[in-house]
């Protein structure tokens, strides 16, 4: 069964700004602390990363796994499913960006992760809350260092 989280964080920045720097999915080994390498291998017809491999620590292994990414809602919204994952059959999830009505930017984190080896639950959620919270403080450093 898929597990949800949702966390939040307002950033000092403009949506647009804050689905510009998540967006730039070859960037992420730049500052995304876990996220090892990421491989684009496609883009949508506006050159944009569509299905991207990534490698990543996680349970103190690395694991690999697919994204494809949904732009349909952009720039308030920066979608993904997992396409294919080695400990992962889901990791799908979205980034939403909504002005904040003080100059800065709220930024909601949706996840949904299912495993595909039976894990504890606490060790799941371990897991879950880690994931959202590196990918939440990682995103605010950087939109922040780079405005």
């Amino acid at each position: 069964m898929a597990e949800q989280a949702t966390e939040r964080v307002v950033i000092s920045a403009t949506p647009e700004r804050c689905f510009a720097v998540s967006a730039d999915i070859g960037a992420y080994p730049l500052w995304a602390a876990d996220i090892k390498e990421v491989i684009i291998d496609a883009r949508d017809e506006q050159g944009r990363p569509k299905q991207v491999t990534f490698r990543a620590a996680a349970f103190g292994r690395s694991t690999n796994y697919t994204l494809s990414y949904d732009y349909g809602q952009a720039p308030n919204v920066l979608a993904w499913v997992q396409t294919e994952g080695d400990i992962t059959s889901k990791l799908d999830g979205c980034y939403v960006f909504e002005p904040d009505g003080e100059g800065g930017t709220e930024v909601t984190y949706h996840l949904e992760v299912e495993m595909k080896v039976p894990l504890p639950g606490f060790i799941k959620m371990r897991a879950q809350s880690r994931i959202m919270s590196i990918a939440l403080r990682d995103l605010k450093a950087r939109v922040e260092s780079t405005a």
